[in-house]
């Protein structure tokens, strides 16, 4: 469970972008749901939905939000907001992620790492297709034995 909560959580609080970004649309503002099919989260593990929306309040920030009901029903609301420039900024609704630090290197690519109590919980990368109806999120982190993994999850764009 910590696990799909981990990868809406991430999602939600994944929300800076260069100056450049600020100027022209960034094809990862909108509202996306995590693809359940094309997800590497074991079936058993899975959430009932994960859904991410990243919109920009002006003055060179965005708000991100995600919603997440897991597999038994619990509910997760996450939200943060964050300036443009990379800065660290605080993030509300999820226990094992209060700080977030992102760039976004081209409109359609947004890295992202995520802290609790400055210690690392992962590093995201999210990748919007060029047609803009998916987007792709990596994610790194180390498990409970201290060994490197890596998962992907699809998110379909819903507006």
């Amino acid at each position: 469970m910590k696990r799909i909560v981990s990868i809406g959580l991430a999602a939600a609080l994944t929300q800076a972008a260069p100056a450049w970004a600020a100027k022209s649309a960034s094809s990862l503002l909108g509202t996306w749901a995590l693809d359940l099919m094309h997800s590497e989260i074991p079936p058993e593990a899975r959430p009932q939905s994960v859904t991410i929306t990243y919109r920009d309040v002006g003055g060179g920030k965005w708000n991100t939000s995600v919603a997440i009901v897991g597999g038994q029903g619990g509910k997760i609301n996450a939200t943060a907001t964050c300036p443009l420039d990379g800065t660290t900024a605080h993030g509300t609704g999820y226990q094992n992620v209060d700080t977030v630090a992102v760039k976004v290197p081209a409109p359609n690519v947004m890295v992202a790492a995520f802290y609790k109590e400055g210690m690392p919980r992962s590093t995201r990368t999210y990748i919007v297709s060029p047609d803009g109806k998916t987007m792709t999120e990596n994610i790194v982190w180390l498990n409970i034995n201290g060994k490197p993994e890596i998962a992907t999850n699809r998110f379909n764009r819903v507006r």
